[in-house]
């Protein structure tokens, strides 16, 4: 035997499957007179299995070893299916206007099964051409493509009905919306509207989204049925994606430090204390295009420059909201930002923030001598220079140890060297603490105009700030603050403006649940409370809102949301009741 002719030999003594392997070891015993245990080796067989095997084909001689071929099952498939009577239904359904796929569906539905090929063929046998395109009301009523209603204030309806909807937690941000006056403060605000969709109402969607918290580009359209989110914003279904990408775009730019500020006196009208302490921060909000006339700026999550938008951020140190938010801000301009944020605060409250806390790079040393002239404390950090490293070397002996006991940190005793200095643009001498052993190689560089509050407060309570970092990381996560590029591209002055508005109503729903609660991220608190279904049932005077058995509901309850009977001024004045299940 040559070796060419060997793969044609292991095709028969090599089998690839069981029945393929019976026939060869049985052909081998009974024509070819193999010794069983000869053929048991060759084939892989024990001796008692092969007797088995032997055994069973003496019961069955006719043992089918070889499957009719692919071709003749697939034709006497086909030949079973059309059957004369078949025919007759394909046909008769042609005769009612159907079309092939209408044919199929019909045959489905009576669990037979025909392709749409099969079917063109029996039609065109007989002598049928194509359909002509039909209008709609000519179709089958069969399954199709919905069509959500377009969204209308005048065909807002509150006829007593029940439904289910996902978006349950919402309405717990009801009463706040409530107790602010919202309707009152959109009002005091030029934005744009129409008899369709008025100010209040394309903006209380806006913001039904933005609480929710889903990414932009996929938080609307899939909702576009769900009757909660509409019933929310008072429309008898909530926006598509088109009409909010376009009303954002229509808001004039002075509009936006308008609701900033009745916002914020809105706020003000809920007893709420007002801080002393501020955190103030930059963020980058990336731009991920090529042709787009914005500048580069530092984005701290990526350790590079690139173009964005820069927006500058206030926060409450003690309620931890957000007061302040500016989006439209150039390079040269940046620098003065803490200024206008002193002046927006003035002007709102009658008196000047207390204390402010920022990075080195947030302005200038110009401003801080502005700042020290208002009489407004400030904590800072100093940019490190190896010429000013170099100075600390100079006084070892002035070093000395502190204990921090209010933070819980790794580095609780740190080596302090803390100095009266001068700076240039600034007037009078500035106080300059230098820390290490604090979890950095080069020492930390804290500069105040508070000259006699004790070094280890103030270490402490800069070592707080890290507060507003986390916060903006929420915002950014949660409220998706950086979503420029989405299916509903808004303006970066609306959405920062929604944010704003949203994390204060977070803030507010937090402190009433509890004190557990007062510091807990949106993405938390929307965890355990506000992503939950709910029924909602319209009743002749009344919208009651009932979720089910949910494991942080006993915390709701001890807040008395249960007690919720306040009536809501887009409704109709229908009263909003809250119940547990």
């Amino acid at each position: 035997m040559t070796n060419t002719n060997r793969p044609l030999v292991d095709a028969f003594l090599s089998p690839v499957n069981a029945l393929h392997r019976q026939y060869e070891a049985l052909r081998a015993f009974y024509v070819d007179k193999v010794p069983g245990t000869q053929v048991a080796a060759r084939f892989n067989y024990t001796p008692g299995s092969f007797r088995l095997l032997c055994h069973q084909f003496r019961q069955d001689p006719a043992l089918p070893f070889f499957l009719p071929s692919r071709h003749v099952l697939r034709a006497a498939a086909v030949a079973a299916k059309k059957t004369p009577a078949l025919h007759e239904r394909v046909i008769a359904l042609r005769k009612q206007n159907c079309s092939i796929y209408d044919i199929q569906r019909a045959l489905q539905e009576r669990d037979e099964r025909l392709s749409a090929p099969a079917i063109w063929k029996i039609l065109t046998a007989h002598g049928f051409a194509k359909l002509p395109r039909r209008a709609d009301e000519e179709r089958p009523l069969d399954a199709r493509v919905s069509v959500a209603p377009v969204a209308d204030v005048r065909a807002f309806s509150l006829a007593p009905r029940q439904w289910r909807t996902e978006f349950g937690g919402l309405f717990l941000f009801i009463p706040l919306l409530v107790a602010l006056r919202f309707e009152e403060v959109i009002a005091r605000v030029q934005l744009p509207g129409t008899a369709q969709i008025p100010a209040a109402h394309a903006l209380r969607s806006l913001l039904a989204l933005k609480l929710f918290g889903r990414a932009r580009h996929r938080h609307v359209m899939p909702s576009v049925f769900d009757e909660g989110l509409a019933l929310f914003a008072g429309l008898n279904a909530i926006p598509k994606r088109s009409y909010l990408t376009e009303y954002s775009c229509r808001i004039h730019p002075r509009c936006y430090p308008q609701l900033m500020q009745h916002w914020f006196d809105a706020l003000g009208t809920l007893g709420i204390e007002r801080g002393e302490s501020f955190h103030l921060d930059f963020h980058t909000i990336p731009f991920h295009g090529e042709d787009a006339l914005l500048e580069k700026h530092y984005v701290s999550k990526r350790s590079r420059r690139q173009k964005g938008i820069l927006a500058f951020l206030a926060q409450d140190a003690q309620q931890q909201m957000f007061c302040y938010a500016n989006a439209d801000l150039r390079k040269d301009e940046q620098n003065d930002e803490i200024l206008r944020f002193v002046q927006f605060w003035k002007a709102r409250t009658g008196t000047l923030p207390k204390e402010l806390i920022f990075d080195s790079k947030l302005t200038t040393y110009s401003n801080l001598n502005a700042l020290n002239a208002q009489k407004v404390d400030f904590i800072t950090l100093r940019r490190r220079t190896e010429k000013i490293i170099e100075g600390l070397r100079e006084h070892p002996s002035a070093w000395r140890r502190i204990e921090l006991k209010n933070v819980a940190r790794q580095y609780r005793f740190p080596k302090i060297l803390d100095q009266r200095i001068s700076l240039d643009d600034y007037e009078g001498p500035i106080r300059q603490i230098a820390i290490t052993d604090f979890g950095h190689e080069k020492p930390t560089l804290l500069l105040t105009n508070q000259l006699r509050r004790s070094a280890p407060s103030l270490i402490e309570f800069y070592a707080r700030r890290m507060l507003i970092e986390n916060s903006i990381a929420d915002s950014v996560d949660f409220f998706h603050i950086d979503a420029l590029s989405s299916a509903v591209a808004l303006k970066i002055n609306c959405d920062l403006q929604l944010t704003l508005i949203a994390s204060s109503l977070y803030r507010l729903l937090g402190a009433r649940i509890g004190k557990e609660y007062t510091t807990a991220h949106s993405s938390h608190l929307f965890r355990d409370f506000i992503e939950a279904q709910a029924r909602v049932t319209i009743n002749r005077n009344t919208v009651e809102v009932a979720f089910g058995k949910r494991a942080h509901s006993p915390l709701l309850l001890a807040a008395g949301f249960q007690d919720t009977d306040i009536a809501v001024p887009w409704w109709h004045g229908r009263r909003l009741k809250i119940s547990f299940g």
